[in-house]
């Protein structure tokens, strides 16, 4: 994105943002993995040409999946577009499909992986593209969580529920035990599932999802709502806590959509009157609480759909793509404009860029397999029941 750009949606580059291109390593990356072989330049004035001549001879072979945060470079040679529930029963949509490349990240990749056949090859053109978020929850921290919970005497009482946004390991230890996986469009669904089954919810990995779904929607305050730190001994709660608590939220957060701030909201109300603020739930509690609306990714496109002409917006969400929503409603005259002033690109998203892609399509083309997230059968087995949980909510 050139400064032109960045300035356009009222946003200043910052250091941190040199990031978004990919080049460097980012420590907090779900897998910090770089992909062999040889990457084509980024200045190789061939590479859509070169993209558009794999993906041609690999023919319906390939199923290429963009998430909505992508970069626009690759968005444009996607099959289709989501959030990443979406792209992974799209991929199991496409039997014929040897194989699913996923302009993702890590966890995208491997439920992709969960739902497609055993015929079928999921790629992530970049093994290092990751999630921060994802990463914030570790199979090892969680089984220690639910030592914690036991020895407190309540672990019969609580079930798990975990975010899309989280690893296979983690969802296969919620279908493990008895919980179901969410998105931020049907997490209010799955709450009141959960507490149809159970007294307590263990909401992974999420913190602000599962505070702003259970206060928000479901009408609870937030005393009923502990925060479960994995750095601290016993999550460095007590066992009284624990058992008062409805809520047992982990503590791990979103890396792009945690940078919002309430002063991000005050700031942009002053600047722009009758700006409309809409937010992603995965904001924290005091943004969604300031926010006009508040909503998933689909949720927010299809609001500035209806939008009427002349109305103003400043959305909370990746900078991506609410850069691509700027262009594409600005013929309407809708004014949509990023919630705040620095740029704020998911980073490790960002990874996958266009010689990533041309590198795997070319790859793939050729014959050779490469970066395949492979899911093993246990996992996959316990994942998918989480998953089938959430399918069946009501």
């Amino acid at each position: 994105m050139t400064t032109a750009q960045t300035q356009e949606l009222d946003v200043q580059p910052t250091p941190l943002a040199l990031l978004l291109l990919g080049r460097e390593a980012d420590p907090r990356s779900e897998r910090g993995v770089e992909c062999p072989g040889d990457l084509p330049s980024p200045s190789d004035p061939d590479l859509v040409a070169r993209a558009r001549a794999a993906k041609e001879k690999l023919g319906d072979k390939v199923f290429v999946l963009g998430h909505h945060y992508q970069r626009d470079e690759v968005i444009q040679f996607a099959d289709v577009t989501g959030d990443s529930f979406k792209l992974a029963r799209d991929a199991a949509a496409r039997p014929e499909a040897e194989y699913i490349v996923f302009c993702g990240v890590h966890f995208m990749a491997e439920s992709a992986d969960i739902l497609t056949s055993d015929d079928q090859k999921v790629v992530l053109p970049d093994l290092a593209a990751g999630c921060s978020m994802a990463d914030m929850a570790t199979a090892e921290q969680v089984a220690e969580c639910w030592d914690v919970l036991t020895e407190a005497g309540i672990a019969e009482q609580v079930v798990p529920v975990s975010y899309m946004n989280s690893s296979a390991d983690i969802k296969a230890f919620t279908g493990k035990h008895g919980g179901t996986i969410c998105t931020s469009s049907n997490a209010e669904r799955a709450l009141n599932w959960a507490f149809e089954q159970g007294d307590k919810v263990l909401f992974l990995p999420d913190q602000h999802l599962g505070r702003n779904t259970a206060v928000r929607d479901l009408g609870m305050s937030l005393e009923d709502c502990v925060l479960y730190n994995p750095h601290k001994p016993n999550g460095g709660l007590t066992a009284e806590q624990l058992r008062d608590a409805k809520m047992i939220l982990w503590r791990g957060h979103c890396s792009v959509h945690g940078r919002f701030s309430l002063e991000s909201v005050e700031d942009v109300r002053a600047r722009i009157p009758g700006v409309n603020v809409l937010v992603h739930p995965e904001c924290r509690h005091e943004v969604v609480a300031a926010a006009d609306y508040v909503g998933s990714t689909e949720y927010i496109i299809k609001a500035l759909e209806a939008a009427p002409a002349g109305s103003k917006w400043a959305i909370g969400t990746e900078l991506n793509l609410v850069r691509r929503l700027a262009n594409r409603f600005a013929p309407e005259g809708k004014e949509i404009v990023f919630l705040d002033k620095t740029v704020c690109f998911c980073s490790t998203m960002n990874r996958i860029d266009l010689p990533h892609l041309v590198w795997t399509l070319e790859s793939l083309a050729e014959g050779t397999l490469v970066n395949r997230i492979e899911v093993d059968q246990e996992t996959e087995a316990f994942a998918k029941l989480a998953l089938e949980r959430m399918l069946a909510l009501p």
